[in-house]
């Protein structure tokens, strides 16, 4: 979190971060229970991750790329999906047959996620902004991720003006349960 740089390179940023921790996961065995603390801390970023995309990346697709109603559409319903995917992996421990079919679900429907991005999406914003709209953007995803939720809430709006509204404290909550429980920290 808070890496610098534009708004692509951010988000690029969290997408390796993201695949460590998917590495990390598939490095040990089934029902390892670190595999559960590695799935959490992955959580908490894609959640993070996707409440800063919905607030200003895909607005700024829609605004500046050609097509990018459909193209930000599409990103959103992946969001829903992996959203809702986490949210069913959030009651599973390690040890429980339904967390390997989830994980592996997680991960290949993220994986599919960040190479269509980076392969299609950030190109095309990239040639539609400025630098300066491209640093702006960074700067607003870095803010948006230090208040978001680090829980699933497959519920919860995912476009503006009522997703930046409802996420920080969303995010409030989800931080104060987490430091309560010592999730996504290892043990």
């Amino acid at each position: 979190m808070g890496h610098g740089g534009n708004v692509i390179d951010e988000l690029v940023t969290d997408h390796r971060e993201v695949e460590e921790l998917f590495g990390k996961i598939e490095a040990l065995p089934p029902g390892h229970k670190d595999r559960k603390v590695y799935a959490d801390q992955a959580t908490i970023e894609l959640v993070r991750h996707s409440v800063a995309e919905e607030a200003y990346l895909y607005p700024a697709v829609r605004e500046h790329v050609p097509d990018g109603d459909a193209l930000a559409d599409r990103e959103l319903e992946d969001h829903a999906t992996a959203e809702q995917t986490m949210k069913d992996l959030e009651g599973c421990d390690a040890d429980d047959a339904e967390f390997d079919r989830l994980i592996g679900s997680l991960m290949s429907e993220i994986r599919e996620h960040i190479a269509d991005e980076e392969q299609n999406l950030f190109p095309k914003l990239r040639a539609a902004c400025s630098t300066e709209e491209l640093d702006r953007l960074g700067e607003k995803v870095r803010q948006a991720k230090k208040t978001a939720p680090t829980r699933p809430h497959p519920a919860a709006p995912d476009k503006p003006p009522a997703n930046k509204l409802l996420a920080p404290g969303a995010g409030m909550v989800d931080r104060l349960r987490d430091a309560l429980s010592g999730r996504g920290k290892q043990g």
